[in-house]
């Protein structure tokens, strides 16, 4: 039997990326995957894609009336959620002294407030059900900086703070809370923040001597998601090919 048969997964920003081979390494290991992104067109098209019964939800996550209705749409149709994986994120790339207030309005928006939006919503109904698993998507950035993603760099550490507090709150009620943190990953949204130059430089600089590929925190998030896990929370993964080690 697969790892994940019959778990109902709630997956953030999952129509491209890494999200989408989150949610397709999710439904190969069995489980039903609600594929949620702000664009409602590419959450249908992945979810098309999965079987098991997935389906694809417009959900922006900054807007707690828009994480709540979905996730009243998901019990509706289950009856439970078993498995949270928040990974819809946002950067742009500036040195901090020339970004502007607004650009932080949204970093932290997406990055930071969309775990809380998830989790406030979501931690009660796994509390009530006795069992759950949590799994956040951090970064690198957040445990070491990062040059020109300042901003992020402290969403990112306050989602890995956020994740060590709610599982210690969450424990007794045998819901698991753990924190993957890609590093370099070689996605759309890498490709449009830096190019080959960048691209060549952290092949040098990786001890594994490539970037990440989606499929590896895809791994990473299904290990955790899965009761393989069941005896690790509030735990930090880097899955970065060694450029950052713990």
């Amino acid at each position: 039997m697969s790892k994940l048969t019959d778990k109902i997964a709630f997956v953030t920003g999952a129509g491209q990326g890494i999200g989408a081979a989150i949610a397709t390494k999710l439904a190969a290991e069995g489980a039903t995957v609600v594929v949620t992104d702000v664009n409602a067109d590419t959450a249908e098209a992945t979810a098309a894609e999965l079987g098991n019964e997935s389906i694809g939800l417009r959900v922006d996550v900054t807007s707690r009336d828009s994480v709540n209705a979905a996730v009243d749409t998901v019990i509706e149709r289950f009856g439970r959620l078993d498995v949270l994986v928040n990974n819809a994120g946002w950067d742009k790339a500036e040195p901090f002294v020339e970004s502007e207030p607004e650009t932080w309005d949204r970093v932290i928006a997406i990055n930071l407030y969309g775990v809380l939006n998830t989790s406030k919503k979501i931690l009660p109904i796994m509390a009530d059900q006795g069992f759950g698993h949590v799994v956040n998507l951090g970064s690198d950035a957040g445990r070491v900086g990062s040059s020109g993603e300042a901003v992020y760099s402290a969403a990112k550490g306050g989602v890995i703070a956020f994740t060590k507090s709610t599982a210690r709150e969450m424990a007794r009620s045998q819901v698991n809370i753990n924190c993957v943190c890609p590093g370099p990953t070689d996605t759309a949204l890498f490709a449009s923040m830096g190019g080959e130059k960048l691209r060549a430089a952290l092949q040098k600089a990786i001890p594994l001597r490539r970037l990440g590929q989606p499929e590896d925190l895809a791994n990473t998030v299904a290990f955790l998601a899965s009761d393989e896990a069941s005896f690790i929370t509030g735990q930090t993964v880097s899955v970065s090919g060694g450029l950052s080690m713990s």
